[in-house]
């Protein structure tokens, strides 16, 4: 059998895209590999999102490039495909910078990949126009060994592209307009997913909590109807979303936080700065004041929701009286956790071509500065959970034997000791103590949850 082996970088996007181009080409004949150097098909499934993130895949295909070289001294093919954000920015340039390259693909063109295989035999082959048909009708479901194979917890895309236009970023560019997925298939795929042994589905999209999909009777579904739907699924006890805007926070969605058992509290809200006037010049249409108040709300819903954020620093422009604000917003709301970049211009967008770009060394500070206070936040919130007893969700053995690992509703890795439990279950666990990445905790019966399902 042929094998294929994907590569994939950057946001939960690129993974579900990449297991869905491994279930195309699984119909084609390819199992998957861990291995490059066994691969017949070599893969790198792209992001766009970071600073030289062309050039990292250019040094990547050199690589590549000696792989493809050495298979073939012992008379073996290799092709290899860019697939994703990269390709859909830098088109027939990587061909022309990487031979090696044979065929080049969008994010939108994928399930086409066994045709652009075939018609790469001929000669180079570079697809990244929109399609006007939408690429998850023409995608296989993937076999129930497959699913199994990875996991218990499963991404499902239900929405792809964004309207926003924040001036920072490139994904209206490489992932076009605002798409969502008819319910209907939504919740196929949710059943089919749910009967090879998935747990727990995280809902994704460029800007998930915008989603508004077709629903069976022809009306329009918003995210809290689709969650609502999802809950009754047999099989799935868990529910989460990511990443979301906050300007596409609804009150029913807000709502589904309090009323749905199974969507887990922890949400993923973007903010990016906490500077008024930073916000307006990333076009995010909502003030620092607005974001706390939209936590307010949330918090009053569920008041145990762990809260986790996006934020740039060293945007065109900002002052250090900019920077204080964002740590004022920082402490103000405390996050579980958070994701923190330095601004990196990307070509196309219109803060690229601003003048007024930050000093790399600037950046350098602001970025350090900003991550002590979230890690003390991050530690604070780990601790606050020893002696509680939360429900987790065994996904893999742990390290050691009789150890299990696993995931708490707040999304931090959990380890047990148990040699009565498998892979699936929810277990009720008390949190004895917390370790550098992970929380350590003692079995107490089985989950509320688990025993009602």
């Amino acid at each position: 059998m042929k094998k294929v082996f994907v590569k994939s970088y950057g946001c939960q996007m690129n993974v579900y895209d990449a297991e869905r181009m491994a279930d195309v080409l699984s119909g084609e004949g390819f199992s998957e590999t861990t291995a490059p150097e066994d691969a017949d098909l070599v893969i790198l499934n792209t992001c766009h999102i970071r600073e030289k993130a062309a050039e990292k895949v250019y040094s990547e295909l050199g690589r590549v490039r000696e792989i493809k070289e050495d298979r073939a001294r012992h008379g073996l093919e290799t092709r290899v495909v860019v697939a994703g954000c990269v390709a859909q920015a830098e088109g027939a340039e990587i061909t022309r910078r990487a031979p090696v390259v044979d065929v080049v693909v969008g994010p939108q063109n994928y399930h086409r990949l066994p045709d652009l295989l075939s018609r790469a035999r001929k000669a180079k082959v570079v697809d990244t126009e929109f399609p006007v048909e939408a690429k998850f009708d023409h995608l296989p479901a993937a076999s129930a060994a497959r699913t199994r194979s990875r996991g218990v917890s499963a991404f499902l895309t239900v929405q792809e592209g964004c309207d926003k236009f924040c001036t920072f970023c490139v994904v209206p560019y490489t992932r076009g307009a605002e798409y969502s997925r008819p319910v209907a298939r939504i919740l196929d795929e949710a059943r089919r997913l749910a009967e090879a042994g998935v747990r727990e589905l995280t809902l994704i999209g460029q800007n998930v909590n915008a989603f508004h999909g077709e629903g069976p009777g022809g009306e329009t579904w918003d995210l809290a109807r689709l969650l609502e739907a999802l809950v009754e699924v047999p099989g799935i006890v868990r529910l989460r979303y990511t990443t979301s805007h906050p300007r596409d926070m609804s009150d029913r969605l807000i709502a589904a936080h309090r009323d749905l058992p199974a969507l887990m509290p922890f949400l993923h809200l973007p903010v990016q700065a906490g500077s008024d006037r930073i916000l307006a010049a990333m076009n995010r249409k909502h003030t620092a004041d607005e974001y706390r108040r939209l936590i307010d709300r949330i918090r009053a819903a569920r008041p145990d929701i762990a809260l986790s954020s996006d934020f740039i620093v060293g945007f065109p422009g900002e002052t250090e009286q900019d920077f204080t604000e964002t740590l004022k917003l920082v402490e103000a709301v405390g996050f579980a956790s958070s994701f923190f970049f330095k601004y990196s211009p990307r070509p196309g967008t219109p803060a690229a071509d601003s003048t007024d770009q930050v000093l790399e060394a600037v950046k350098a500070d602001r970025l350090a500065r900003l991550q002590a206070i979230v890690e003390d936040q991050r530690k604070s919130f780990n601790h606050g959970t020893v002696g509680r007893r939360l429900d987790v969700l065994l996904e893999r053995p742990g390290r050691h034997p009789g150890q299990m690992a696993g995931k708490s509703p707040f999304l931090q890795a959990v380890q047990i000791e148990s040699d009565a439990h498998g892979i699936g279950d929810l277990v009720s666990v008390r949190i004895t103590r917390v370790g550098s990445n992970s929380l350590f905790g003692e079995l107490e019966g089985p989950s509320p949850m688990d025993a009602a399902a």
